[in-house]
């Protein structure tokens, strides 16, 4: 497991496939700021209730400079099932190495159900315009996290 990202950080880059198999890249919103969130498993109940959230956010998000992009270790071709059936909004991109899970901390052990397991830990990270990180959030709930999100970043 990687350590946590903390305030103040550098907000490690990336370059991922999004549902269209498109690249997205962290260095490409430079000079935006951005909400990179990460989520287990697309196409599961929390998780879509999450982006859902997100998507419903998304303009006011965006008035306020944000952009959202959510990582999850799916495959272009879920992701875009996801999308579709959900009408989402959001910026989906997949990590199935693991990679920037691992790099951004969001990968690891967790407890689920009273057990111990490895998987994606449920984090937000906010991301300012020069790619340090304004924000570090571990161990989120998938409902009202969003909601938690605008209430912090004062939006």
């Amino acid at each position: 497991m990687s350590a946590r990202l903390d305030t103040g950080d550098t907000a490690p880059d990336f370059t991922l496939p999004d549902a269209d198999g498109n690249d997205v890249s962290l260095a490409s919103h430079k000079g935006r700021k951005v909400i990179v969130y990460f989520y287990p498993a697309a196409l599961t109940p929390g998780c879509t209730k999450q982006a859902c959230d997100f998507t419903d956010n998304l303009e006011l998000l965006a008035e306020a400079g944000y952009d959202v992009i959510g990582v999850s270790p799916d495959k272009p071709e879920k992701l875009a099932k996801f999308r579709d059936k959900e009408s989402l909004k959001v910026t989906l991109v997949g990590d199935p190495s693991k990679e920037t899970l691992t790099a951004y901390g969001a990968f690891g052990e967790k407890k689920l159900y009273g057990k111990t397991v490895t998987g994606v830990i449920r984090s937000t990270i906010v991301v300012d315009e020069e790619g340090k990180v304004e924000r570090a959030f571990y161990n989120v709930k998938a409902t009202g996290h969003v909601a938690k999100i605008i209430k912090d970043l004062g939006i």
